[in-house]
């Protein structure tokens, strides 16, 4: 319809339509509580919307009635999102944990704001502890629960990554004061920057409200400009020993720039690190070949190239770098899983194509271990349904998929080798196959989302 023909009722309606549409993307991402300040600008946003939208006349008109009724349910509608979002008991779960990590860090903490270094395994299980559990907090890939939880779990991993460097670094640092003037200086250097780590900790957990990232900054700048200033005397371990120490500032730095930068980047959104964009692009092209192989009838053809190209991803995925984060690695680790399955279908596949070419050695084969090669001829088949499957463990599809493999295991189970040392072979291995593909099966509809 012409806009220039239409009430201007309804023409004011689409107007504010348009603004609450572009509040949507920012409601449907919200990963905070509703003690945010954030929380309360998108909620005084929509209410005001609300008001907005009520205070249209509608003339007595039933369409421009049907056009405010819409608009109105549309806002209330992210308005019950973002209360939801803020309070979804996932969400409050990840924040009781993070709660406990600051108590945890707040306990601990008081020897770094001292200068010191020296850590308690109490701290370092406890934080293990607690990203072991975050990591297990479902999220059923709603998107405001994964940037809540991939945020807290960045945070707890960089504040335990700090400890580790900070661990491993003491054989080396500091040296003796006697060893040249400018040594006493480096150490005294090297006290204030175990300072800023505790600092950093702090502000990184959120239990510092006295200290500012940008007030660290300028005290970290200041320390490496005291740095560069000394005078080693070409003494090389002393040159050294000021380039370990300038290496921990550049440490603290790097974490403190992604803290700052958190709130206006995507260093806390899990859907945009460069990981995980990695892990994805390999898995769509594993997804690929798979579709190619479910076009071809003859696919004897593709399985050496097939085969290559599979075997070239897990290499890629063996680069990408997880650091200390356990989604990613969890994310890596069930990619990897996806193409070795995807290799074991195309060898199986092979195996049986040469079994058919070569019946003649086939006939000649012992009775048991025929009925080994028959299960798994089935399995094959089983394994080209999982490996197409996309469902969860309510479908029929999946109750079917299973109680098959459990069938093949009890077949493969009353095979009785009679002391054929190829068929116990066999047969062991084709335990293990279905056992794998019951396994994948399980993986694919665990509902892990990272």
């Amino acid at each position: 319809m012409d806009m220039g023909n239409q009430h201007p009722a309804i023409r004011r309606l689409q107007e504010i339509q348009k603004e609450v549409k572009d509040l949507e993307q920012q409601v449907t991402a919200f990963s905070g509580l509703s003690a945010d300040r954030e929380f309360k600008k998108l909620e005084r946003a929509l209410t005001r919307q609300l008001f907005e939208i009520d205070s249209v006349d509608t003339e007595g008109r039933g369409d421009v009635q049907q056009a405010r009724k819409r608009a109105a349910q549309e806002t209330e509608r992210l308005l019950k999102e973002l209360e939801q979002n803020a309070n979804h008991p996932h969400r409050l779960e990840i924040e009781a944990i993070y709660k406990e990590a600051q108590s945890l860090v707040e306990r601990e903490i008081t020897p770094f704001y001292k200068g010191a270094n020296c850590i308690s395994d109490e701290f370092e299980e406890g934080l293990q502890d607690i990203i072991l559990r975050l990591t297990q907090v479902k999220t059923g890939g709603k998107v405001s629960l994964r940037k809540a939880r991939y945020r807290t779990v960045t945070k707890v991993c960089m504040v335990q990554e700090i400890i580790e460097s900070c661990v491993k670094q003491q054989p080396s640092l500091p040296l003796s004061d006697n060893v040249h003037p400018s040594v006493s200086k480096i150490n005294s250097v090297l006290c204030d920057v175990n300072k800023a780590r505790g600092t950093l900790i702090a502000l990184l957990m959120g239990v510092n409200n006295n200290e500012t990232c940008r007030h660290l900054a300028c005290v970290l700048t200041g320390l490496m400009a005291d740095l560069d200033a000394l005078d080693v005397c070409g003494r090389t371990e002393i040159r050294n020993y000021r380039k370990e120490v300038v290496e921990e500032i550049n440490k603290l730095q790097k974490y403190l720039d992604l803290e700052e930068e958190a709130g206006t980047t995507s260093a806390y959104d899990l859907a945009q690190n460069q990981s995980i964009l990695k892990i994805e692009e390999i898995r769509k092209k594993m997804k690929e070949v798979h579709s190619v192989f479910l076009r071809v009838e003859n696919a004897s053809d593709l399985y050496l190239g097939s085969k290559a190209e599979l075997q070239g991803l897990i290499m890629c995925l063996d680069e990408v770098s997880p650091g200390k984060n356990p989604c990613i690695r969890e994310a890596r680790r069930r990619a990897v899983i996806e193409v070795q399955t995807l290799i074991t279908y195309i060898d199986l596949k092979e195996a049986l194509e040469k079994r058919q070419i070569h019946s003649d050695q086939v006939n000649a084969e012992h009775h048991s271990h025929k009925a080994v090669w028959s299960v798994l001829g089935s399995l094959s088949q089983i394994q080209q349904e999982v490996l197409s499957f996309d469902g969860n463990r309510a479908d029929k599809n999946y109750m079917r998929l299973e109680e098959l493999l459990t069938k093949q295991l009890l077949a493969l189970d009353a095979v009785d080798p009679q002391g054929d040392e190829r068929c116990k072979a066999a047969r062991k291995q084709a335990v293990k196959l279905a056992q794998n593909i019951l396994y994948y099966l399980d993986m694919k509809t665990d509902e892990w989302e990272y």
